[in-house]
């Protein structure tokens, strides 16, 4: 039974895992290496901002209180970057599928807090 209870807890939290996968890599690139980054806004101390930004989203998503304001902070930030995606002709379906991604995975953590 307290085997089964493990299981299923650890089973939630993959989700979770798998997008701070995504999100720290992409944060610390923003934060070590704003100059090598061929993006949409060229100034280096914005692009650490963000990066600062991201790692503290992605901190306060595996929050169990601060989920909420975790998933919403990635979410739009991804959501921005899709819109961007958009507008210059670049494929958007992944980055689309990460911002969906990271609502189902708080969904799966803690359903209660979205009805």
């Amino acid at each position: 039974m307290e085997f089964t209870r493990s299981i299923q807890k650890l089973l939630l939290w993959i989700p979770s895992i798998l997008i701070a996968l995504f999100f720290i890599p992409n944060a610390v690139e923003k934060i070590f290496h704003p100059h090598q980054l061929d993006k949409v806004i060229t100034n280096p101390a914005l692009l650490m901002g963000a990066g600062i930004i991201l790692l503290a989203a992605t901190c306060l998503f595996f929050i169990n209180r601060t989920m909420l304001l975790g998933t919403a902070i990635l979410s739009l930030y991804l959501f921005t970057v899709t819109l961007i995606h958009i507008y210059k002709g670049k494929p958007y379906e992944v980055a689309s599928l990460i911002v969906i991604a990271t609502i189902f995975a708080a969904y799966l953590r803690r359903p209660s807090a979205f009805s």
